[in-house]
């Protein structure tokens, strides 16, 4: 019942956020138009293929503006890059009830995903923690956003989780059902996106791996088999119809160099949580619990707490996997995706695919932060979350990629980094910041050299008696 109440309370929440345009006069932007474009030409001329549409202006129920292709002909055909996969899941909602189905069928498949979140955070700690902390980060202001935007991310949500749980129940239980349901809905990621298939083989390499080690060899055979045939059907498709091994190939965008490329957006790796605008720590402090949750995840590794407790392992085997799955998704976003500082989408909503995750290790570092503090990050965090909604419904905000605001934090605001501004202030706060970590490391090997040391003198002593 709690599972039930926790989905029914967040479907609740995202469906209040349907009255929150996403721009002024425009209930779809970015690449939602494309997307609903995209299942408009499946839905009645059953291709892919979309000049038609766009001659037809087949968009002008729900875009009231002139919309230009961001792909290319390839073929005879004109593509874009965002695939077929997600166009697919949300053709049937777009045929039974246009935009808004589809923006409904957004909001359950993140519901779904946040209590397959509380699911894996109950392998890191008892209720009521694991569903508070997840509840937590699903009324999170990315969260909210994210709900109704029709964006792959959310269905990959819920897609990642589900198959995380799968792979744990895999430790305690090492059915074939558990194998299939992981493997098949793995197997949908690279459909939604090349970049969810990364954190996906995060899960994947857990789900085989472990698998294996409860001897169960025939069934990681086919599990494995399954992700590599849906790889190889997915490379194959693209190549025919996107001219390339992803749907990027019809893209105009360009790519940037390797690797000075790359390198030149490891600062994004900061953005993504500290910018004063477009950070995730900015709107929602209480995912700072995920570093906390990192901290008790190398405490626990440290000080070998699962020989002494060996149910302890399932909790640092679901931990991990919840940070590997946030980490390969933050690095995707900041390395591959589109800047953060672009505006493209609400802040955090680039990670919505990995929020379930962070949601599971929030619970963990809930339970273990002193209680004041606990209260003042969810207090800040659902205020935060209630505004975002209330005053997008009231017109007192542009929409979900125009919010300029200083809420939660009034003037304070102006301590976190400006990334888009004059560099000095987020390079400092960055050195800062690994200054912070290089010391701690410092301390924690030290203290971990003390450790051993006792531990050895401990041994010597009981051979000597």
């Amino acid at each position: 019942m709690r599972l039930v109440a926790l989905w029914l309370i967040l479907f609740a929440a995202y469906a209040a956020t349907l009255g929150v345009p996403a721009r002024p006069g425009l209930d779809y932007a970015g690449s939602e138009p494309h997307h609903l474009l995209a299942a408009e030409s499946i839905v009645s001329d059953h291709d892919v293929d979309l000049r038609d549409d766009y001659a037809d202006r087949a968009y002008a129920s729900w875009y009231p503006r002139e919309l230009k292709t961001d792909g290319r002909e390839i073929g005879g055909r004109l593509v874009e890059p965002h695939g077929i996969g997600f166009a697919a899941l949300i053709a049937p909602a777009y045929a039974l009830g246009g935009a808004r189905a589809v923006q409904a069928e957004m909001a359950m498949l993140l519901a779904l995903a946040f209590v397959f979140a509380a699911l894996l955070a109950r392998r890191l700690v008892p209720e009521p923690w694991a569903t508070t902390g997840v509840a937590l980060a699903g009324l999170s202001p990315p969260a909210l956003a994210a709900s109704t935007t029709i964006a792959p991310g959310v269905a990959a949500a819920a897609a990642l989780t589900g198959a995380a749980v799968c792979a744990l129940a895999v430790r305690e239980r090492p059915r074939v059902r558990y194998v299939g349901c992981g493997a098949l809905l793995l197997a949908v990621l690279p459909w939604l996106g090349w970049s969810f298939a990364i954190p996906g083989l995060v899960v994947a390499y857990a789900l085989v791996t472990w698998t294996m080690r409860e001897r169960r060899r025939l069934a990681a055979l086919i599990a494995g088999e399954a992700l590599a045939g849906s790889l190889l059907f997915y490379a194959t498709l693209n190549d025919r119809f996107y001219g390339g091994i992803t749907p990027r190939s019809a893209g105009a965008g360009d790519e940037p160099s390797f690797p000075l490329g790359y390198a030149a957006r490891i600062p994004r790796l900061a953005s993504l949580w500290l910018d004063r605008d477009f950070g995730l720590l900015r709107w929602a402090p209480v995912l700072g619990l995920v570093f906390f949750a990192a901290w008790l995840l190398y405490r626990s590794r440290r000080d070998q707490l699962a020989r002494v407790a060996p149910a302890r392992r399932e909790t640092e085997a679901a931990a991990k996997l919840a940070l590997g799955i946030l980490g390969a998704q933050v690095a995707v976003t900041a390395f591959a995706g589109m800047s953060p500082l672009e505006g493209a989408a609400f802040p955090g909503v680039a990670l919505v695919a990995a929020l379930p995750a962070a949601g599971a290790l929030t619970s963990w570092g809930l339970r273990h932060v002193p209680r004041p503090l606990a209260g003042v990050l969810a207090a800040v965090t659902l205020g935060t979350g209630a505004w975002v909604v209330i005053a997008g419904r009231d017109g007192h905000i542009g929409g979900w990629l125009d919010v300029r605001s200083d809420a939660p934090w009034g003037p304070l605001v102006n301590g976190f980094p400006h990334f888009d501004g004059a560099p000095v202030w987020p390079a400092l706060a960055c050195a800062l910041l690994l200054a912070g970590l290089a010391a701690l490391a410092l301390r924690e090997r030290r203290a971990a050299g003390e450790w051993r040391r006792s531990v050895a003198a401990a041994r010597t002593s009981r051979a000597l008696h």
